[in-house]
């Protein structure tokens, strides 16, 4: 509250990411936990944005190491080896990778279609669903193209199965997704996790809970001072 007593508005952060982004899981669980250690000093609201990393991938998915070796151009031994870091980074968050399930890479396009229909929901269920899609992919290797899936996966995030799949079935938030990409590739973002804070503040990359925090208190002051 201020000095009359007046709550401060929620510190807005859009979280640009996408769902097989192995350091935009490092990058929330960080966040979120530095989001805990500013507590009720700094009310917040995450809103999550679409990003596709791989947006011309084919429906059946890609097996991981090819595309990691042939993107990026490594080794299948230091893809192990880049592997294994995050795996030990999750595992410091409380994140669990299990690489050796994480056999393939998939488009996520629809995925982004049910987190924006589940904003409409309400930002705690876009967040469950947002943590449930990342947990489906990188814990339990889930294949989050897969309609069945991603219906399954949003009635275990409190939303309305039946709905999920009919929204899968057609085109719905289809535009909606795409226009969002549009204007966040216009702000040039062009790598993920983008965490902007207050619309102002860019935050780049899975960082330390630390970081996050320190960025959450500068932004909050900036938009107080305002």
């Amino acid at each position: 509250m201020n000095a009359s007593g007046i709550p401060y508005a929620p510190l807005r952060i859009d979280f640009v990411s996408d769902v097989s982004c192995p350091w935009c899981a490092i990058g929330l669980q960080s966040l979120q936990q530095a989001i805990d250690r500013v507590g009720d000093e700094i009310p917040v609201e995450i809103h999550f944005q679409p990003f596709e990393l791989n947006p011309q991938m084919a429906p059946e998915g890609q097996d991981a190491v090819e595309h990691l070796t042939g993107k990026y151009g490594i080794s299948a031994e230091q893809a192990a080896q880049n592997g294994e870091a995050i795996r030990a980074r999750g595992a410091q968050l409380g994140f669990v990778f299990d690489m050796g399930r994480r056999r393939r890479v998939y488009n996520t396009f629809d995925a982004h279609r049910l987190l924006h229909w589940a904003e409409t929901e309400g930002q705690a269920r876009q967040l469950a669903l947002k943590r449930a899609l990342l947990r489906a992919y990188f814990s339990e290797g889930r294949d989050v193209s897969s309609h069945d899936v991603l219906a399954e996966v949003a009635g275990q995030a409190g939303l309305d199965a039946e709905r999920a799949r009919r929204i899968l079935a057609s085109d719905e938030y289809a535009d909606a997704v795409r226009e969002q990409e549009r204007f966040y590739a216009s702000q040039g973002i062009r790598a993920v996790p983008s965490v902007i804070l207050g619309e102002r503040l860019l935050v780049q990359g899975g960082q330390p809970v630390e970081v996050f925090e320190q960025a959450l208190r500068q932004a909050a002051a900036r938009a107080r001072a305002s």
